[in-house]
């Protein structure tokens, strides 16, 4: 082990507390700011920024518009992670923190089309694409600075955080439109109430602010520093000699991530415009669903550090198979307990199939790479799930005018990341537990030493 891997290990621990923390604040309020926009999409900004045409079309223009924030954030991933592996893990998270902060503010000011004519889509679109830059930057550096950070046998555990606050920044968003809905009137909502919770976000990434500037560097990233072992072009290397692996990484996270955009933001408007409940009602759902969504990213998350990456994955997303092919029979039910039980079923499935991936994304990658290459694994699954997810959902209800289509849909994208699970972790000793017997993501003993081949996930049986 080399000098500089052996202090950064010593290091690794010291800043554990506050690098979770921060992991976690940080990506609630970024991902608070990337869901009140789902949120608005599916209830106000179709006739606010689209205002001609039916219902139908605001809606889906609306959901077009929500799409755009994951096709930028691909952008945001390479961009951010570019610069993550060759100046650190955390001025990056800084930069993504206020960029996201910015755009939401932004939106939260710019006037409707009725004030401003067409020019109000284009800028809607033009902010969304930033905060989509913002939010792309994000996940790979919350989750390193966790993972990176995390004690022996700990990984899997201290990775779930950073995925813990996506529930979070969901509970934050809805309970802010909750309250918003209720306290005012249809008009005053409509008017300029749901813009509150756009300008609220300024006060929240102030708060993350402070709490981010005071974390310490990755201890992986120093040593990466301290031994000369930067890259030059870090997401040419992973795109030569990894392709493979982010494309199967990407698959395991296409159904994780669509079946939840269509569970965050489309149900909201199927409950209230085809079930016939009120927009209360529905975030109410929403939000009682969200802790236990937590509570199955922790359980798991623990689960992987102590039986293994591969066996969790796999159960998850088995689970996932079958859980999506029943949510939409239990919410046609109109019954407010069964529909509250699909909400929760559907919720800590997503959690258990969500909990490891922060640990297993960053063990396929070594540390020189490891920012750009678990960044572009996750955004290739989430351009590809979420990013279409609520327009799909809709125009295929509106095609069929079924949700047996939508179930459909949600098989068709189970099945896809299982096939990817099983053939990204095909072999039984992938990621078993005995990988996060030591801080792997700093040790050079490590399936994830910086000079590991970074085509094929390694184990310590590989590398001895």
């Amino acid at each position: 082990m080399s000098p500089a891997v052996q202090e950064t290990e010593a290091a690794a621990g010291s800043g554990a507390g506050r690098a979770v923390v921060s992991s976690f604040v940080g990506t609630a309020i970024e991902w608070y700011d990337f869901f009140i926009y789902g949120t608005a999409a599916a209830l106000v900004l179709g006739p606010q920024f689209f205002p001609n045409g039916s219902d139908l079309a605001g809606t889906l223009a609306a959901f077009a518009t929500l799409a755009v924030g994951f096709v930028a954030r691909p952008f945001g991933g390479a961009i951010m992670g570019h610069f993550g592996d060759k100046t650190g893990r955390k001025s990056m998270l800084v930069t993504s923190l206020l960029l996201m902060g910015a755009a939401t503010v932004g939106i939260g000011l710019l006037p409707n089309y009725d004030a401003i004519g067409v020019w109000a889509p284009i800028l809607l679109v033009a902010l969304r694409f930033l905060q989509g830059i913002g939010v792309g930057g994000e996940w790979g550096g919350a989750v390193l600075m966790a993972t990176e950070h995390a004690p022996r046998g700990k990984t899997g555990l201290y990775g779930a955080a950073p995925q813990m606050g996506v529930p979070a920044g969901v509970i934050l968003a809805n309970v802010v439109f909750l309250l918003v809905t209720q306290i005012l009137t249809e008009e005053q909502f409509a008017s300029w109430g749901w813009r509150v919770p756009f300008l609220l976000s300024g006060t929240l990434v102030a708060v993350a602010m402070w709490i981010r500037l005071g974390v310490m560097e990755s201890p992986a990233f120093q040593a990466v520093e301290k031994e000369d072992r930067i890259t030059r072009v870090p997401i040419l290397e992973v795109v030569t000699k990894s392709w493979r692996t982010v494309l199967l990484a990407g698959g395991t996270f296409v159904a994780t991530n669509g079946i939840a955009y269509v569970f965050m933001v489309y149900v909201l408007s199927y409950g209230t415009a085809e079930l016939g409940y009120s927009r209360g009602t529905m975030l109410a759902l929403l939000i009682a669903a969200c802790p236990l969504w937590m509570f199955g990213m922790a359980l798991s998350a623990h689960l992987s550090d102590s039986l293994g990456r591969r066996r969790v994955y796999v159960t998850s997303a088995v689970a996932l198979l079958a859980t999506s092919a029943i949510f939409f029979t239990l919410l046609d039910t109109a019954s407010v307990p069964v529909m509250l039980l699909a909400m929760l079923l559907l919720a800590f499935i997503l959690g258990c199939t969500v909990g490891p991936q922060s640990a297993l994304f960053a063990e396929l990658f070594p540390a020189h790479v490891r920012y750009s290459g678990a960044t572009l694994g996750y955004q290739v699954g989430a351009i590809l799930g979420g990013g279409i997810a609520p327009f799909v959902a809709t125009a295929l209800y509106a095609r069929f005018g079924t949700s047996q289509a939508i179930t459909a849909y949600f098989v068709v994208l189970s099945a896809i990341s299982l096939l990817s699970t099983l053939v990204l972790l095909r072999k039984p000793h992938v990621a078993e537990p005995h990988v996060s017997e030591t801080n792997a993501l700093v040790l050079e003993a490590t399936p994830l030493r910086a000079d590991a081949a970074v085509d094929e996930p390694k184990t310590p049986e590989a590398v001895h």
